[in-house]
């Protein structure tokens, strides 16, 4: 049985956007380079980053790639609070295959962030193990409040066949 079904070939160009309901915030900014243990002080000084040609302190560059428990959806059964696709694939595990990030410039504090997903393809092939995989690509573009660029994240999830 094909783990590539009509319905997941029908999300192939699906997209969803959600905008922040709020600036993404100095703490936001401080937590994440904490949590990271990234203590580059142009996350937190705001003097610092200024010497250093930022009008004020930046979010470190993956934060923007977290941001979507900002974007007030609601918790899935796990409490996970972001977008998912709700991809349901019966009989298989998800790994996660890579990220290829491209940052247009720095996240400030007043930025109202949008994130819009897409699905950009999905197709099935069998691993060196015999198993088949599906591999779903999608990209998710991150925008300011003025629908400047800010980031751009093209990730791979792979859905491998357990065996039964």
């Amino acid at each position: 049985m094909s783990l590539l079904t009509e319905e997941i070939k029908a999300l192939i160009g699906s997209e969803v956007s959600y905008t922040a309901p709020e600036e993404l915030g100095r703490a936001a900014i401080r937590y994440f380079a904490q949590a990271t243990g990234d203590d580059n002080p142009l996350y937190t000084d705001d003097a610092y980053a200024r010497e250093h040609g930022y009008g004020g302190v930046v979010a470190p560059p993956t934060l923007i790639c977290e941001t979507n428990q900002y974007a007030g959806l609601p918790r899935d059964d796990d409490g996970h609070a972001g977008h998912t696709w709700r991809l349901e694939v019966p009989g298989t595990r998800l790994v996660r295959g890579g990220n290829d990030y491209a940052f247009h410039r720095p996240v400030r504090p007043d930025d109202v962030i949008t994130a819009t997903w897409r699905i950009d393809d999905a197709r099935e092939r069998t691993g060196s193990g015999g198993r088949s995989m599906l591999m779903i690509t999608s990209t998710a573009v991150y925008t300011d409040q003025n629908g400047e660029p800010l980031a751009t994240n093209t990730e791979t999830l792979i859905y491998v066949e357990v065996p039964s």
